[in-house]
C-alpha cells in the first residue's frame, strides 16, 4: 500500500492552514534556529525514553516525539510578556521557553537539581521567570488557569497573551466550554492551541470527537482556524496572526494544530490502536525536522554545518542525562518543604 493510500486509510492529512504568508522570515538564519529548537526537543524526549527504560524515571512519561512544530512556531511568535501552560506532554514547551534541560531532566528523574526539587516529576514543574505556568496532570486543567492568567493579563494592562495548550481529548471536557465562554464574555487575551494529535489517549479523535474541534467556539464568537501542525512555517505564521487579533483587544482565538505523535499515549502505551505503516507514513512524508533539513540543503546550508547543530544538540541532551544521574535524591524531610507559600 503506498504511503498516501495508508494516510486515507487512516483518516490522516495534511490540513492546510487558512493563513497565507511570505517566506520574509525564511533565512537561513531562522532555519537554522527552528532546526536546533526542534531538534533538541527531539533528542531530549528520545532520552528521557531511554531513562525510563532503565528505571531511571517512574511514573508517568508522555512524549511530545513528532509534535515539535507546534511548540516551535507559536513560541517564535510570541513576546516576553506573554505566559504559557500546558497539559502533561509538557517537556517539550519547557525547553522552548528556555528552562534548563539539565532542570527538566533531573526532574524527570526525581533529583533534587530538578525544577520541582525532584517531587513534581514529569507533569508538574513551571518557571514563573520564563512566563511557564506549568503542565498539569488533569486533562483540561491547563485551559482554566491559561483563563486566569488572560484574565490577570487583562487586568495588570501588561499587554501579555495567555497561550493554553490542550489535547484533542481535552477538547471535550465541559470545563473547557466553560472557559471559552468566560474568554469571549470579558474579551480575555487568550489564545487556545488545541494539539490534535489524531488519538486522545487509545481512541481515534474520529471515534471520541464530533465536528472540527476549532468550530466549537464560534457558537461563543471565538474565531479561530485549522492549521498544519507539521510545518513550522505554517504554525509559526498562523501564531503570528492569532496573536495579533488577541493582542489587539479582539478577545480570544483558536487554534487547532493538525500534528502527530509517533510514540504511544504515554511510555506504558503500546499504541496498538494503529497501524505500524501508518506512523511509518508519517515519519517519512510529515516529519517536521526532516522537512526542514531539506529546505535547509535546498538553501544551500551545508551537510557539515548541519551535522554541528546535530553534535551540539547530542552534548546538551547528553550532558542533562548525567547531570540527572549524579544529582542526588531529595533528602527525607524535603517530604515537608514548599508545602505552603509563607506571606507577609
Amino acid at each position: 500500500m503506498s504511503t498516501s493510500k495508508q494516510k486515507k486509510k487512516a483518516g490522516l492529512k495534511a490540513v492546510p492552514s487558512e493563513t497565507k504568508f511570505d517566506n520574509a522570515q525564511d533565512s537561513p538564519e531562522t532555519m537554522r534556529k527552528y532546526y536546533r529548537d526542534m531538534l533538541l526537543i527531539r533528542r531530549f524526549e528520545e532520552k528521557a525514553g531511554q531513562l525510563y527504560g532503565m528505571g531511571l524515571i517512574g511514573g508517568f512519561c508522555h512524549l511530545y516525539i513528532g509534535q515539535e512544530a507546534v511548540i516551535t512556531g507559536i513560541t517564535a511568535a510570541q513576546r516576553p510578556q506573554d505566559t504559557v501552560v500546558t497539559a502533561y506532554r509538557d517537556h517539550a514547551h519547557m525547553l522552548a521557553c528556555g528552562m534548563d534541560p539539565n532542570g527538566i531532566m533531573a526532574e524527570l528523574t526525581g533529583r533534587i537539581g530538578g525544577y520541582s526539587r525532584g517531587k513534581g516529576g514529569s507533569m508538574h514543574m513551571f518557571s514563573k521567570e520564563k512566563g511557564f505556568f506549568g503542565g498539569h496532570g488533569i486533562v483540561g486543567a491547563s485551559t482554566a488557569i491559561g483563563t486566569g492568567l488572560g484574565f490577570a493579563h487583562k487586568y495588570k494592562e501588561d499587554g501579555g497573551v495567555a497561550i493554553a495548550y490542550m489535547g484533542d481529548g481535552a477538547s471535550n471536557q465541559g470545563q473547557v466550554a466553560e472557559c471559552y465562554n468566560m474568554a469571549s464574555l470579558w474579551s480575555l487575551p487568550i489564545l487556545y492551541v488545541i494539539e490534535n494529535n489524531q488519538y486522545g489517549m487509545g481512541t481515534s479523535v474520529k471515534r471520541s470527537s464530533a465536528g472540527t474541534l476549532f468550530r466549537r467556539g464560534e457558537g461563543y464568537d471565538i474565531k479561530g482556524e485549522q492549521v498544519d501542525g507539521m510545518d513550522v512555517y505554517t504554525v509559526q505564521a498562523a501564531a503570528e496572526k492569532a496573536l495579533e487579533y488577541v493582542r489587539s483587544g479582539k478577545g480570544p482565538y483558536i487554534l487547532e494544530m493538525m500534528t502527530y505523535r509517533y510514540r504511544g499515549h504515554s511510555m506504558s502505551d503500546p499504541a496498538k490502536y494503529r497501524s505500524k505503516e501508518e506512523v511509518e507514513g508519517m515519519k517519512t512524508d510529515r516529519d517536521p525536522i526532516s522537512s526542514l533539513k531539506d529546505k535547509m540543503q535546498k538553501a544551500g546550508i551545508a551537510e557539515d554545518e548541519i551535522k554541528l547543530i546535530d553534535k551540539e544538540i547530542k552534548e546538551i541532551v547528553n550532558a542533562a542525562a548525567q547531570f540527572a544521574q549524579e544529582s542526588p535524591e531529595p533528602a527525607p524531610e524535603e517530604l515537608w518543604t514548599d508545602v505552603l507559600v509563607e506571606t507577609e
